[in-house]
């Protein structure tokens, strides 16, 4: 930390589309809901990079990046229940909704009462040594969670354990997994823990390796392998039950109803950055159904906590101090990344580098 008043923090500026460490005021509790947190670890998303790419609007002014964090209890406000200050906690990332209405129950992005604002985009993220968060949006992290390495699980990991638990499998049907990086990675891990089969879908052979670690019994590079959809759908015998699609990209999406069998699910979980196109004539004679889900709102969190926990489902993340943003952020724009990538702070960044 710079001084006991300024603190360090990766920030994004709109204007001048620049990325840089400055040096910024520690955030003050202002808001009686809030929790001043010590952050101790801060993992980049893909979609860190649609703001870095115009694809979401900042806030006009210089805004700390990241959306994934885990840190301790500083201090609270005073309507703060069920925390204390050395608390160590995970939260999610919509602020200024109300929490209760009917739209906060299905996203918190909907809220019909607040103005909600995602951290990392239009609100200060968590890619700073300290950060502010509503206490609706905390939760206490298992004994058994590290804090190095459980901050994906509060974008990437729930959103992956409900895409997969969303699919509407039973125990032994297939799943294809198409996109097989950080997401991609946890879904398999969570789908072989609820006892189905994976088969893995991906561009990158590396990715594909890790893939088959994880747990992925066929593993197909969609790119070189032109009969990759006639070999999975022999060695499924009729195709997957469903696809959680975790790329972003358009022939991802394009390819996932070529690795269907009939009626089976589309999971969509990647954010493209242009509509997403289906032919209606399929989806009416029943040929796909499609769905999707997110991580918030907050009560998504604690079932997929405690299976995380409770199946020692692990995140693949590669550890980097916080001047090694513009690296981590190369990374993932090329695909080479092959997990998640986190920054530590405090002790954690001591007792690691």
């Amino acid at each position: 930390m710079s001084s006991s008043n300024t603190m360090k923090a990766a920030q994004f500026d709109e204007n001048t589309k620049e990325v840089k460490i400055n040096d910024i005021p520690i955030p003050q509790v202002t808001d009686d809901n809030q929790i001043l947190v010590k952050i101790a670890s801060a993992s980049l998303c893909h979609s860190d990079l649609m703001l870095l790419d115009g694809a979401f609007p900042g806030p006009g002014r210089p805004v700390a990046l990241g959306h994934e964090g885990v840190g301790y209890v500083q201090k609270t406000g005073k309507n703060v229940k069920g925390f204390k200050e050395g608390d160590r906690i995970g939260f999610l990332y919509v602020t200024g909704c109300c929490f209760e209405c009917e739209g906060c129950q299905i996203h918190n992005l909907n809220c019909e009462n607040g103005q909600a604002r995602l951290h990392g985009f239009s609100e200060d993220g968590f890619f700073a040594e300290y950060a502010l968060v509503d206490y609706h949006n905390a939760i206490t992290l298992p004994d058994s969670l590290d804090m190095k390495s459980s901050d994906p699980i509060f974008c990437a990991g729930i959103t992956a354990y409900h895409a997969v638990n969303e699919c509407e499998l039973q125990p032994g049907q297939w799943l294809a997994v198409i996109g097989c990086g950080g997401l991609g990675l946890l879904a398999i891990q969570y789908a072989k823990a609820m006892d189905l089969r994976v088969v893995g879908i991906d561009v990158n052979d590396e990715v594909l390796a890790s893939a088959k670690a994880a747990g992925a019994e066929h593993t197909y590079n969609s790119m070189r392998d032109k009969d990759y959809v006639e070999e999975l759908k022999k060695a499924t015998r009729g195709g997957a039950h469903a696809a959680a699609v975790f790329s972003a990209a358009k022939p991802a999406y394009d390819g996932a109803l070529n690795v269907l069998r009939m009626n089976g699910l589309i999971m969509a979980i990647g954010l493209m950055s242009r509509p997403l196109e289906i032919n209606s004539i399929a989806f009416m004679r029943g040929l796909f159904r499609i769905k999707s889900t997110a991580t918030g709102p907050p009560h998504k969190m604690p079932p997929a906590l405690k299976f995380t926990a409770d199946h020692g489902i692990k995140t693949n993340v590669a550890y980097y101090k916080l001047e090694d943003i513009h690296e981590m952020i190369d990374l993932m724009k090329s695909g080479k990344s092959k997990g998640r990538m986190a920054v530590l702070f405090g002790d954690e960044a001591k007792s690691n580098f």
